[in-house]
């Protein structure tokens, strides 16, 4: 029973009272009448609370008693839990004293939770008699129903070159920016929120990029953090190592050291003060290399202040012309080769011009339409009457606004929670979609209906606000998105809409932190994210101790005291990659209710528990660290634990008993003792299987052996990835003849595993749709057996010898490949060839080679290739000329000419 926006945890709270009045509880007579009577109050007032979340107004009055039945329902809950945990703590086994002493300790713990849930009965007794007493029914008129799901599971989002009226823009910005002008030169976008500055942007960079020797892509939030900016451009530039030691001095230094010889593109994305820009100006050397930097922005003095000389422009963005509107609009509403129905041509028209030109409205608008199946025409209307009458002819922020809540107002109940909760994470974050979705399971925001596996229940969740355009996609993969963005406007949304159901609340300094507890309302979610380096840690005042997520980004030493977060349910840490410091976790053996535990500080050291067993609720567990200073012996003990990623130390002990994993992440399997790798065969309800070894370490014949032996065993695995490094001296590998593999991989990497030829086993897994691939030999029946698989869609495939016959892509073979990744270590481009009829689909051709072994040769067959966009030719640096490079270039677009997509070659 999934938690709420607006009336938070009162149906979760209802299951667990239901729980109560269990057999389980049948001997706690006085407490399951408590509960009951508790029950009853609150199902009573279900029904009107599940009236008003489908509503976007409501009466004063009618508002406030919903969010004192909110606030009671989180109190009630964590009263109900304490229970729970006192009464389970209670039945483990212990010796005979120590079961005594704490009988004797529980007694008064037991009274005081008695009298906490007499104080809740009362509550609830009033709030129904206050309900009645202001006829809070009667303010209450139902608005349509919710909005039926969207049958589209894959994420449906265009990409952004599909996007209508942005190839004129593009060109312009082209032009402006590749001139003859060997100085440094900067072209600043300014218009307003939601026009699509950084998609233009986005475009130009990756049409152009190639062409210079470093390219970075950065964006800038409205509190930026100039030194972390610094730092990660660095990281993007390849331009030296960052240390928390340096200063901003010395980031700008070596900045503009590594910067000096080179000709660089740099994308400064949606820049919101003039300091900013004067400080990070200073790290663009003026070089006469045609450097080039682009700046968007929605403030007309911050781009007149980018651009103070003759080589630098301003180009402003307008709102799209109506045709382009029409057609974006269409397209997304009814599909490019859909008609729209008679009835909706007018209303249509109508909507799309309130719309105002501006893409982000648009696509909000034209995703909520699109997602209702029923399309009725008088739902439409509603809509076009929700929508402001000025934007049509001149959008404002407050226009943008009502479209967006528009957008919200019509999302299904379920999502609500979902969608507010990415107000956790910093603005300008790229966030993972898996993290996002195992933290909405923890919270609880995600329901499982027939059984249904829970994460891809809250993947379909991800992908359907992907569908509505209420998050923007990120990373894909073939189809599948697995990372987003959240527009700065919908952010804006976000937080608005969790201050007013205090659903999330978010501090930016220690100072926030210590204003929040004077708040109307407990805090519920916090998020702190600090740009100042505070190491402030005075302890927080009694209201903040109802916190159940806490997650910390940014620069501040700060954290506050875990220990005060009794009622923690998920706790995500994260610190930059260059801080050296010891994270003291050793407090969290006693979150008893914890779900959810991620710390990312990839040059930290984590202090854990000695043992966490009883954590018992705890359903994800990843740790980027350095090290531990200790890990729990006990891990194997939580049966409840489903994904879990690994810092230094192997395998831990006794994994086999780790039954309920589906992910596990082990990044030093060399460090893993040989009883724990025949374990894994064990954990038959894996998913996703991840090993790696550190370096050059590689893993005892014996351990090979026992861990092809274990994989074997996994028949619901659909992810592998083995980054192991091979033993040189035994060129056989049991992999090469694995008997019997899991039948419904969809993943496989083996890119660091090299075998001596394509295992005749991958030719039977009909479900793979990505292989990376490492062979000493390869020959065209070897192709075949990949060939022949029918869901691959990307292959990468490195071979070591190629001494050996032609390879022939034959007809037929690999019918929906879109991505081929050719790697030799040698040149052998003549030993590849392409037959009419092969590879139908793909889109993408990968060859990599070392430059001193170019020979002239390109692969044969290339124009044979009917949907062929795109060539990339990657080397090895050593022997690099740059005669060698233009010849190589040449060739291939030579090889190419003919073919009627004129591919590009870079």
């Amino acid at each position: 029973m999934a938690v709420s926006a607006t009336s938070g945890v009162l149906n979760p709270l209802l299951g667990k009272l239901s729980r109560l009045l269990g057999e389980e509880y049948k001997k706690l007579t006085g407490v399951r009448k408590q509960a009951s009577f508790l029950k009853d109050e609150l199902s009573a007032m279900k029904a009107l609370l599940d009236k008003m979340e489908l509503m976007d107004k409501l009466d004063p009055s009618a508002k406030d008693w919903r969010d004192h039945i909110r606030e009671m329902s989180y109190d009630m809950e964590n009263c109900i839990d304490d229970f729970i945990h006192d009464i389970e703590g209670a039945r483990a086994k212990k010796g005979f004293v120590r079961k005594m002493a704490q009988r004797l300790r529980r007694l008064g713990r037991r009274h005081q939770i008695a009298n906490r849930i007499e104080e809740l009965k009362v509550l609830a007794v009033e709030a129904n008699a206050r309900c009645k007493r202001y006829n809070i029914d009667a303010c209450i008129n139902l608005s349509p129903g919710p909005v039926v799901m969207d049958p589209r599971i894959p994420a449906l989002y265009k990409e952004a070159a599909g996007l209508v009226g942005i190839d004129g823009p593009r060109e312009e910005l082209v032009t402006l920016l590749m001139d003859s002008q060997k100085k440094l030169k900067v072209v600043s976008i300014v218009g307003f929120g939601g026009l699509g500055k950084t998609t233009l942007a986005k475009q130009v960079y990756d049409e152009i990029g190639g062409q210079f020797d470093r390219k970075a892509f950065s964006s800038v939030s409205q509190r930026p953090d100039v030194k972390s900016l610094l730092i990660g451009l660095q990281l993007k530039l390849e331009t030296g190592n960052s240390s928390h030691a340096y200063e901003l001095q010395d980031i700008i230094d070596s900045l503009r050291e590594g910067l000096k010889d080179k000709r660089y593109l740099i994308i400064v994305d949606d820049l919101w003060d003039q300091s900013t820009w004067n400080t990070i100006r200073c790290a663009f050397p003026d070089n006469t290399n045609g450097s080039r930097v682009m700046v968007t922005t929605r403030l007309d003095d911050v781009a007149a202040t980018t651009c103070l000389s003759d080589r630098a422009c301003i180009y402003s963005m307008k709102p799209l012309k109506e045709q382009d509107s029409r057609k974006l609009f269409f397209d997304r509403v009814f599909g490019s080769e859909n008609v729209c129905p008679p009835q909706f041509k007018e209303i249509s028209v109508e909507i799309f011009r309130k719309c105002g030109g501006l893409p982000l409205a648009i696509i909000t608008i034209a995703g909520l339409l699109a997602s209702h199946e029923a399309r009725l025409l008088n739902e439409w209307e509603n809509i076009k009457n929700s929508l402001g009458a000025r934007s049509a002819t001149k959008p404002t922020l407050e226009e943008m606004r009502g479209i967006l809540n528009l957008s919200y107002v019509h999302l299904p109940v379920y999502l609500r929670p979902c969608f507010l909760y990415l107000g956790m994470y910093p603005e300008d974050r790229e966030i993972e979609r898996d993290d996002l979705v195992r933290q909405w399971i923890a919270e609880g925001f995600v329901c499982s209906l027939h059984r249904a596996d829970l994460d891809d229940v809250g993947k379909s969740y991800f992908n359907e606000l992907v569908n509505r355009s209420m998050i923007q996609p990120g990373r894909t993969s073939y189809g599948e998105v697995l990372s987003c963005r959240v527009h700065d406007m919908m952010l804006d949304l976000i937080l608005s809409k969790s201050t007013e159901d205090n659903f999330i609340s978010v501090a930016y300094n220690y100072e926030d932190m210590a204003r929040l507890p004077s708040c109307k309302y407990k805090v519920r979610r916090l998020s702190f994210q600090s740009g100042v380096r505070s190491a402030k840690s005075e302890a927080l005042a009694t209201g903040m101790s109802q916190v159940r997520s806490y997650a910390r980004f940014g620069e501040s030493q700060y954290t506050p005291p875990l220990s005060q977060f009794k009622y923690l349910w998920v706790l995500v840490l994260e610190f930059p990659y260059n801080w050296e410091m010891t994270i003291d976790l050793t407090v969290i053996g006693c979150l008893f209710l914890l779900r959810y535990l991620h710390v990312l500080a990839s040059s930290a050291v984590v202090a854990l528990p000695e043992e966490i067993q009883g954590l018992v609720h705890l359903q994800t567990l990843v740790l980027y660290c350095k090290s531990t200073q200790s890990f729990p012996s006990d891990i194997s003990c939580l049966a409840n634990l489903f994904h879990l990623v690994l810092p230094r130390g192997g395998l831990p002990e006794g994994i086999k008993k780790m039954r309920s994993l589906r992910t596990l992440r082990c990044r030093y399997m060399f460090e893993s003792s040989l009883e724990d790798i025949k374990g894994l065969g064990e954990l038959t309800n894996l998913k996703e299987l991840y090993l790696s070894t550190a370096g050059w370490e590689c893993l005892t014949l014996e351990q090979e052996n026992s861990l092809v032996s274990s994989i074997g065993m996994l028949r619901d695995l659909k992810r592998l990835s083995l980054k192991l490094e091979r033993r040189c001296s035994d060129p056989d590998s049991q992999l090469d003849s694995l008997h019997d593999p899991p039948p419904r991989l969809e993943v496989l990497y083996l890119i660091d595993w090299e075998l001596k030829r394509v295992p005749k086993w991958i030719g039977e897994l009909y479900y793979l749709r990505i292989l990376d691939l490492r062979v000493l030999h390869l020959s065209s029946d070897e192709v075949r057996i990949l060939g022949e698989l029918p869901s691959l869609v990307h292959v990468r495939i490195k071979v070591s010898d190629v001494s050996q016959d032609k390879v022939v892509v034959g007809t037929g073979l690999f019918p929906v490949l879109e991505h081929l990744w050719f790697e030799w270590v040698k040149d052998a481009n003549a030993y590849l060839s392409f037959e009419a009829g092969a590879m139908p689909k793909v889109q993408t051709l990968t060859l990599q080679f070392r430059w001193r072994e170019w020979r002239g040769a390109t692969p044969i067959g290339m124009e044979c290739l009917p949907c062929l966009q795109k060539i990339e030719v990657w080397t090895y640096r050593a022997g690099f000329f740059a005669d060698v490079q233009a010849e190589v270039e040449s060739a291939f677009k030579g090889a190419v000419s003919l073919h009627p997509r004129h591919p590009s070659v870079t």
